[in-house]
């Protein structure tokens, strides 16, 4: 069992950043993909960013150059940076953690990018 809390939302203007949190607990999650997805509203949800187990990381095309995942296994936290935050981005981004058949996801933090 992971559980996740996410932090670190809020409201930004367009060109802004911000820098979302997520704690980790549980066994072996240090074992465990980390992920990044958003639900922005009348869209599917999208995962924007991927950070495997050994660090390697993955975007999607939408965030690549903008966004930055990480994660310390020693402090059992991922982050997501986010800058030149548009418009588009607005929405809520939850972390998942994600093993063979396992998957969990937090509860999500809102992030608005507006003017």
């Amino acid at each position: 069992q992971v559980q996740l809390v996410e932090s670190g939302g809020g409201l930004v203007q367009p060109g802004g950043s911000l820098r979302l949190s997520c704690e980790v607990s549980g066994d072996e999650s240090r074992f465990y993909a980390m992920n990044w997805y958003r639900q922005v509203t009348g869209k599917q949800l999208e995962m924007v960013a991927t950070i495997r187990s050994g660090g390697q990381t993955n975007y999607a095309d939408s965030v690549k150059g903008r966004f930055t995942g990480s994660r310390d296994n020693a402090r059992n936290m991922v982050y997501l940076q986010m800058n030149n935050l548009q418009v588009e981005d607005t929405g809520v981004y939850y972390c998942n953690a994600r093993r063979n058949t396992d998957m969990y996801f937090g509860r999500g933090t809102q992030v608005t990018v507006s003017s």
